[in-house]
């Protein structure tokens, strides 16, 4: 290359750091910001879990080493358990589950099992930047499938067929939505499937926010559940925010026999084993009480009722469909303005106040932009005083 810089991949030059994490590092070197770019939950990790891992550090010597590479078989026979509770499907501890340092190392290792170059993964558009980034590192090709706006940001079953090609290999699904909010229906989901057993594509399904419903826990379907689908889909669950265990990097997955065989390779050779102090506190996550699941939800209730209250106040600047679930909303600009990205430069610059450009969030996002409301309320209130002062009432 001629800026010298050949020895740099073409697939890490081909991407950029997420957006969220560029307006996270560019608010770091500003005072006293509001920050509504990270979803970070404000929320301690439960007493339950900490007490418990305090216990073991200090009586079991192993505390500190590896693990097999696909997790504990204590924590696996939990994972196990818990899915066969929650979805009525029985898994085998030894040969179906894999822990994960969260969602995102497994789905790196599923991408790396899954891809050659130039295969092609099916998105949800708006759709989690991450997920594009890792497909194009492991050489793959998003390939965005738009969620129709103007009915909601609905999932769009009948489109997804003219999306698979041969070199198709997998669809990811997350709901409630990242960035959108929105829960897909059963029968949305259910078309899916059958499509996807049709043409041969697996299905990722990514689920970090099914715990945060709301009034709409009734429609939350978990595909999971459908017993057809056995060997289709694979299941991914992370601790991060329904048990306020980010930095813990902690997760699982449910996968067919046959694909668990082949991942462990890719798992192993990159991570050995996801952190064993992390493993121990999934098991105690898994097998204590969760009390905290209800009151987390209905701080996030308030949280979203908070801020869609603020946004009322700003017509003229944003407009907004109310988030079904997750803990984010995925406004419009309505305001003047060129493009997303330079709109939340412009609101981090005049107002200290980060915000997460949509068009990371696929071509369909640009014009919106995603705010977190798992903050603190006072995070809220402080951002939304200051828009406020930018913008007019």
């Amino acid at each position: 290359m001629a800026d010298g810089s050949d020895w740099l991949a073409d697939n890490v030059a081909g991407i950029a750091v997420s957006a969220i994490k560029e307006m996270a590092m560019r608010a770091a070197s500003l005072e006293d910001v509001a920050s509504l770019t990270w979803g970070l939950p404000s929320f301690q990790t439960p007493a339950y879990i900490r007490t418990a891992v305090k216990d073991l550090l200090d009586r079991d010597p192993q505390s500190g080493m590896y693990s097999l590479p696909d997790g504990l078989p204590s924590l696996c026979r939990a994972v196990a358990a818990g899915h066969e509770a929650a979805t009525g499907i029985g898994v085998n501890p030894d040969r179906n589950v894999v822990i994960t340092a969260g969602n995102m190392q497994g789905l790196n290792a599923l991408f790396h099992t899954l891809l050659n170059p130039g295969d092609e993964i099916i998105v949800t558009e708006p759709g989690f930047a991450s997920h594009f980034q890792q497909i194009r590192l492991c050489r793959g090709v998003p390939v965005f499938w738009p969620l129709d706006a103007a009915e909601g940001w609905r999932l769009a079953p009948e489109a997804l067929p003219g999306l698979i090609t041969p070199r198709t290999k997998a669809i990811v699904l997350v709901s409630p939505s990242n960035p959108t909010g929105k829960i897909f229906t059963e029968t949305e989901l259910r078309r899916v499937g059958e499509i996807a057993r049709q043409h041969g594509v697996k299905i990722l399904l990514d689920d970090p926010y099914s715990q945060f419903c709301y009034e709409n826990r009734d429609r939350y379907f978990n595909l999971a559940s459908v017993p057809e689908l056995a060997d289709t889909l694979i299941y991914l669950f992370t601790f991060s925010k329904a048990y306020a265990m980010t930095g813990w990097r902690i997760g699982y997955m449910i996968l067919p026999e046959a694909m668990k065989k082949e991942v462990l390779k890719v798992h192993d050779a990159t991570l050995i084993c996801a952190p064993r102090v992390s493993q121990l506190a999934a098991e105690a996550a898994l097998t204590g009480e969760p009390v905290h699941l209800k009151t987390f939800e209905t701080i996030l209730a308030r949280r979203r009722e908070l801020i869609c209250a603020r946004l009322d106040r700003l017509p003229h600047v944003f407009a907004y469909r109310k988030p079904e679930g997750a803990y984010y909303i995925f406004p419009r600009i309505v305001a003047d303005h060129g493009n997303a990205h330079d709109f939340c430069i412009d609101v981090l610059e005049k107002a200290h106040v980060t915000l997460t450009p949509g068009a990371a969030f696929g071509p369909s996002g640009e014009h919106h932009l995603r705010m977190a409301y798992c903050v603190a309320d006072e995070v809220i209130d402080s951002a939304f005083d200051r828009l406020e002062k930018l913008f007019g009432v």
